[in-house]
C-alpha cells in the first residue's frame, strides 16, 4: 500500500485537520484495494452472494475502524503494509454487523450510506448469508495473511481479539441489550455497559489488532492503548446519538431519529443534548490523556478522537 508509506499522509503539519484529512483519504484507498484483493469477484458464483458481499463493504463508509488500525501501527513505527489484513478484517466485520443490524427482525433499517440497505437491494436471504460470509472471511484474512509478519501466537491473539469483540460480550451482545432495552430507561453506567459492547468492543479490537502488529510490544503501553480506545469507543456512540437528533437524513446516509422514533435509550434522552456534548468532551479529553506516554507519534490518533467527537455524519 504505497499511500500509506508517503510521508505526507501520516506526518504532522500546523493543519491537523488538514493532516486528519490526508489520513482518512490515503487510509481509505489502502483498506479499499486491499478489500478488492481479498473479497471474491462479483461475477463469481455464486454471483448474488458475492455481489452483495462486495455491496456491503465498499460503500463508502468512513472506515474509521480500518484508519485506527494503520493510525496505532503507526504510532508504533510498524510498516503499514502489514497491518493491510487486520484492517480489512475488522472493517469486514464492521460490515456485515451493519447488514445484519439493518435487517427488519433488527433495526429494519431501509437506508445505509446513503444507498438502500443490504437486504432492501438483495432481499433478507441473500443479505443474512453475506453478513455470515463476511464475519468469516474476516477471520481467514487474520489466519492465512502472508504480509502480517507476525509469530503464529500473535497471529492466534488477534484472531481471539476480535472473536471476543464480536461475540456475546462484544458487539453482539451489545446488540442483544440494546434491542431488548427499546422502550426502557436505562441508567447511566447500564447504557454505557451496553455501548462498551454494541459499539466500543470493535473499534478497540481495532486499536489492539493494530498495537498486537508489533511484536513484544510492553504491556503498559498495550493498556494505555485499550484506555484509550474503551474512550473513543464511548465517544463516538454518544456522538451517533446527538447525530440522530441534530443531522439530517441525507448529510448521515441513514434516517435521521430512527432511534427516537423506536424509543432506544440514548444519550441525549437520558443526560440532554448539552450533558451529551459534554460527556463525549470528556471522553476525548481522557482518551488524549491515555496517549501522553506515546509523544507525538501518536498524532494521528489524537487526531481521530477530536474527528470523532466533531463529526457530522
Amino acid at each position: 500500500m504505497d499511500e500509506l508509506n508517503s510521508p505526507p499522509s501520516l506526518k504532522a503539519t500546523t493543519d491537523s485537520d488538514e493532516s486528519l484529512q490526508v489520513l482518512l483519504m490515503q487510509c481509505r484507498i489502502g483498506v479499499e484495494r486491499a478489500l478488492d484483493r481479498w473479497l471474491p469477484p462479483a461475477d463469481s458464483p455464486p454471483r448474488r452472494l458475492h455481489e452483495a458481499m462486495r455491496y456491503a463493504s465498499l460503500a463508502g463508509g468512513k472506515y474509521i475502524r480500518p484508519v485506527l488500525v494503520y493510525a496505532t501501527g503507526q504510532a508504533l513505527d510498524i510498516d503499514p503494509t502489514k497491518l493491510d489484513g487486520p484492517a480489512c478484517a475488522v472493517e469486514l466485520i464492521h460490515a456485515y454487523s451493519l447488514v445484519h443490524d439493518d435487517l427488519p427482525a433488527m433495526d429494519n433499517d431501509l437506508l445505509r450510506r446513503g444507498k438502500p440497505s443490504c437486504h432492501a437491494a438483495f432481499g433478507e436471504a441473500t443479505a443474512i448469508l453475506a453478513g455470515d460470509a463476511l464475519q468469516s472471511l474476516a477471520f481467514h484474512i487474520l489466519a492465512a495473511d502472508p504480509s502480517l509478519g507476525v509469530s503464529a501466537a500473535v497471529r492466534l491473539r488477534m484472531i481471539d481479539t476480535l472473536a471476543i469483540a464480536s461475540s456475546s460480550l462484544g458487539m453482539a451482545g451489545g446488540q442483544a441489550v440494546d434491542l431488548d432495552s427499546v422502550g426502557k430507561r436505562l441508567t447511566l453506567e447500564e447504557l454505557e455497559n451496553m455501548h462498551h459492547r454494541k459499539t466500543g468492543a470493535l473499534i478497540q479490537a481495532a486499536v489492539l489488532l493494530g498495537a498486537l502488529g508489533r511484536e513484544g510490544l510492553d504491556e503498559t503501553l498495550l493498556n494505555a492503548l485499550t484506555s484509550y480506545a474503551r474512550c473513543i469507543g464511548l465517544a463516538f456512540q454518544i456522538r451517533d446519538d446527538i447525530l440522530d437528533v441534530e443531522g439530517d437524513t441525507q448529510t448521515l446516509g441513514k434516517a435521521q431519529g430512527a432511534d427516537s422514533d423506536r424509543d432506544k435509550p440514548t444519550y441525549p434522552a437520558l443526560l440532554g443534548l448539552s450533558g451529551a456534548k459534554q460527556k463525549a468532551t470528556e471522553m476525548h479529553a481522557q482518551a488524549l490523556h491515555h496517549l501522553a506516554a506515546l509523544g507525538p507519534s501518536a498524532a494521528p490518533l489524537r487526531w481521530l478522537s477530536e474527528y470523532i467527537v466533531q463529526r457530522r455524519h
